[in-house]
């Protein structure tokens, strides 16, 4: 296993802290020149400096400055230090990307064929999501890339004095907008304005990175000398990518989320993907200049044209008219006038493509054209990139899923029920009864309510959604559409009751076998019990008749049938703590696994993961590596939330180096586990230990007096709620209980407060407990922990939560609870058992966290000064805006917030982290 060396990390280090020593002197420079030189010799950028009399908001903003500018030079580093390690040691030095992966598949005795049978088999899908977890508005995020940009314009050595002195002007032009910029929504963002952040890396940098991608592929092909009549140049030969999102089609607790809402969602993505393959079109077109007098037109080109002129159509014909004898540049002016327009009022012809495949076949078309006369180079630099892009993004740029809970869902059962005049009491019924019923009734195509009927507001939300897919399905086709998610899947008839619902929608398709639904109906799985329980509920949902008709109806040919489950990380840690819910998930997708292999059919899986270790985060090729191997089909979707978007795709290089690693991870750990025999590893008992004692101790946390009234105030919990950073709400359903708040907001509030409780605690009980009654195993698990991927993800992670964690500001932050009792019991217990984690983490590396998660030390040191100013201000404001709001002072009350968002804003900067 290669890991990045401690040389190589400080390189990293020393690289990033000379740009931000830069990037600071340039942002001290603009602060003194506007005004404020008492701001600019404080700011806190290393040891303790003096607190400046200046407002709160005023030096919460430079810090939060100052920590953006440390990522970006961080992120910069990273990819510098990459090309130069590849530079100097070649393609297969970086671990995760093509190079790597590709030397290594050659190393265990792959072949060329089998690489290349495989890489065709793989599909990935990244959905961008907009849960409430990015503190930054998207006009910050442009001048962010603006500032990257320059950053690495930088790094070429050939600039003149003038030339450099120019590009730190830009800089400081750059940094002064940023600093006369506001940080944070003042007001909660709209559906639409996510939407429209998701859409700006979706038309900007995804497209280019798909294909820097995909030469990166092709150069690490040639470098390590495999077979070139292999080479995977054609798209058909490529893995599989594309995109979805949840915004606007994500309902689960969103009231927001209106049907209207999903219709302009998907309207919005697909009017976004047709201007974007206009300009694509348009450049090709200027581009495909060859002269029919240089070489004679293949007789499928001119066959092709000749179709085009016999359609008789005006707007065809005026494609035609132009550039004559150059019939590859007609045949692309073709493709534009036949691409969908009239809704954004463009000249389109008669008979528009109904399909992107239609066009991804006519690309196809001009590229072979282009080999027959030996235009090789032409074909695949120009053509077959803009036929991935095609294939990638289709005419939906990304599939808009549509999630609801599955308590909606009954509930919208039983207005839908009242509505059609059946008695019914569906919501007390046991799930045996359920069964019966939409056993019956899914047999029948006709709706159960009458038309027009008045639904109650649950079901008409539900339907009116549903309905919305199928008015989109039936006038654009299905593929811009993604899956039905059902959260809290806790019976198999929660999965049921949206076939029924979908018909009384529309969105069903009568065959001669009986009714399908036409999108995939997936469960979601997200407490420990509902993991536990998933085999069962699987088990009855394939085997009911319309599953079967509808995956059959949705197979691709020569494929077998794809049943799509997701598995939630945010929700199984809340509920267990963080090994029993990495454990949980394990065991979950190996039992998942089985059921459907007994059936034919393959799973994808689709990981919700989160923006932080403790909610499925961390390193892609790692947490590929760590999938159980029965569960690895080569198809995988997972969540990019929040502020993980922007880290990971705001920029081109880190983009390409994302999706790269994701869809190399990917390829090695297919292959891999075709080829691994699928018999339990020695270390599965030891982690069942630790998940069932790690759980008993975070319950027994979770369940201590004065615990909740501990979390309500040692953390900004409530500040968060009042936030405006998402549309969504905190909650699901507005109740003031633990099992109400989502996830997100809960993984949140432990980090701003420094505790990063969510990533560790229980993991220390778990090693104690181990160590007394299994020491064999304890001494095995030292032995073998960093070679199997499970164990060294977890100890991995909860390392560097350790890291980010810190005593000293628990316990500050603890002084915020007024009930003595519960702060010294609760923060006792906390404390003790980040003691204890720490200590038994550290005997199984064999090594201090320090020097095992290095990178992690030596970052959090740039930070220390900057953050331990910051929290101090943050517990200055959460005492002054707690007492304004327990005195009704809503004037105070407000203004103080917008000063304590500032520093959560701040804070989750410098710690690159909030849920």
């Amino acid at each position: 296993m290669t890991v990045p060396t401690a040389s190589s990390a400080l390189a990293d280090l020393a690289r990033a802290e000379r740009d931000y020593r830069f990037l600071v002197a340039c942002f001290q420079e603009v602060l003194s020149e506007t005004g404020a030189p008492e701001l600019a010799r404080a700011l806190p950028i290393e040891g303790t400096a003096p607190l400046p009399e200046t407002s709160h908001e005023r030096f919460v903003q430079a810090c939060s400055v100052v920590f953006q500018l440390l990522n970006m030079a961080e992120e910069n580093a990273a990819a510098q230090n990459r090309r130069a390690l590849e530079s100097s040691a070649g393609c297969a030095a970086e671990p995760g990307l093509w190079g790597a992966v590709l030397h290594k598949l050659r190393r265990q005795g792959r072949s060329a064929a089998d690489i290349l049978t495989a890489l065709a088999q793989l599909h990935v899908e990244p959905v961008l999501t907009a849960h409430p977890t990015e503190a930054k508005r998207a006009t910050v995020l442009e001048h962010h890339r603006r500032l990257y940009l320059l950053l690495v314009k930088l790094e070429n050595s050939v600039w003149t004095p003038n030339e450099r002195r120019a590009i730190r002007d830009e800089i400081k032009r750059e940094l002064e907008r940023l600093w006369r910029t506001g940080e944070i929504y003042l007001e909660k963002p709209t559906v639409a304005d996510e939407l429209r952040n998701v859409l700006h890396y979706l038309t900007t940098t995804l497209p280019e990175a798909v294909g820097w991608m995909d030469r990166h592929l092709l150069d690490a092909w040639d470098e390590l000398g495999m077979e070139a009549a292999m080479r995977p140049t054609d798209p058909a030969h490529l893995p599989r990518i594309t995109f979805g999102t949840w915004v606007g089609g994500d309902r689960d607790g969103h009231p927001l989320v209106t049907p209207e809402t999903t219709r302009e969602s998907l309207h919005t993505l697909r009017q976004a993907a047709l201007r974007l393959f206009r300009s694509r079109l348009t450049e090709l077109a200027a581009r495909m200049s060859l002269s029919d007098r240089r070489q004679s037109p293949p007789a499928a080109l001119m066959a092709y044209l000749s179709t085009a002129r016999e359609a008789h159509d005006p707007v065809l014909q005026s494609a035609l008219e132009r550039n004559p004898y150059e019939s590859w540049r007609q045949a692309v002016n073709v493709m534009l006038a036949r691409l969908p327009g009239a809704e954004l009022g463009w000249p389109t012809a008669r008979q528009p493509y109904t399909a992107a495949s239609e066009l991804a076949a006519d690309l196809r078309l001009l590229g072979e054209t282009l080999l027959a006369v030996g235009a090789k180079r032409l074909c695949e630099s120009e053509v077959w990139p803009l036929l991935r892009l095609v294939e990638t993004f289709g005419f939906h740029l990304a599939v808009l899923d549509i999630r609801q809970n599955s308590a909606v869902h009954e509930q919208a059962v039983v207005e839908w029920l009242r509505a059609a005049g059946v008695e019914a009491e569906y919501d007390q019924w046991d799930e045996a009864r359920r069964c019966a019923f939409w056993e019956t009734e899914l047999a029948q195509t006709r709706p159960l309510a009458v038309l027009g009927a008045p639904p109650g507001d649950a079901a008409g939300r539900v339907v009116g959604a549903l309905q919305v897919a199928a008015e989109y399905g039936q006038q654009y086709g299905w593929s811009g559409l993604g899956a039905l998610i059902v959260s809290m899947t806790r019976a198999t008839s929660d999965l049921l009751a949206v076939y029924g619902l979908a018909r009384e929608a529309g969105l069903t398709i009568s065959t001669s076998d009986g009714l399908v639904c036409p999108l995939p109906v997936v469960p979601l799985f997200e407490t420990l019990d509902d993991l536990r329980h998933s085999p069962d509920i699987l088990s009855a949902f394939l085997d009911h008749p319309m599953t079967r008709r509808s995956l059959a109806w949705m197979q691709r040919p020569g494929q077998p049938p794809v049943q799509q489950v997701m598995i939630g990380y945010s929700d199984s840690n809340k509920d267990a703590g963080a090994v029993a819910s990495l454990w949980g998930l394990y065991r979950a997708q190996q039992a998942l696994s089985a059921v459907a292999q007994a059936r034919g059919v393959l799973l994808r899986f689709f990981h919700g993961r989160g923006g932080t270790p403790s909610r499925g985060a961390g390193p892609t090729h790692r947490f590929l590596n760590a999938l159980p191997p029965e569960s690895v089909s080569g198809r995988l979707r997972l969540t990019e939330q929040g502020e993980t978007i922007s880290q990971k795709y705001a920029n081109l290089i880190t983009a390409t180096y994302e999706l790269e690693l994701l869809t190399a991870g990917m390829l090695e750990t297919y292959l891999l586990a075709q080829s691994t025999t699928k018999t339990p590893h020695p270390l599965e008992p030891v982690l069942d230990f630790l998940a069932d004692e790690s759980h008993r101790a975070y319950r027994a946390l979770l369940e201590l007096p004065g615990f909740l009234e501990f979390f309500a105030h040692a953390t900004p919990i409530d500040a968060i709620e009042a936030s405006r950073i998402g549309s969504r709400p905190s909650r699901r359903t507005g109740k003031r209980t633990l099992a109400d708040l989502r996830a997100i907001p809960w993984v949140f509030s432990w980090s701003q407060a420094r505790f990063f409780l969510s990533g560790w605690y229980g993991l220390g009980t778990a090693l104690d407990m181990l160590a007394t009654h299994h020491p064999k195993w304890l001494m095995q698990l030292r032995q073998e922990a960093l070679r199997w991927y499970p164990t060294r993800l977890l100890l991995m992670n909860a390392g560097s939560q350790l890291l980010l964690a810190d005593a000293a500001w628990m316990q500050a932050y603890a002084e915020l609870v007024p009930d003595t009792i519960a702060r010294t019991t609760v923060l006792s217990t906390i404390l003790a058992e980040f003691e204890r984690t720490r200590r038994g983490v550290e005997q199984v590396f064999g090594v201090p966290l320090t020097e095992r998660r290095q990178r992690t030390a030596l970052t959090m040191q740039l930070r220390r000064a900057g953050l331990a100013a910051l929290h101090q201000r943050q517990i200055e404001l959460l005492k002054a805006w707690r007492a304004a709001r327990a005195a009704s002072d809503d004037t105070q009350s407000e203004s103080l917030l917008v000063d304590l968002l500032l520093t959560i804003n701040a804070i989750s900067s410098g710690l690159k982290s909030t849920g």
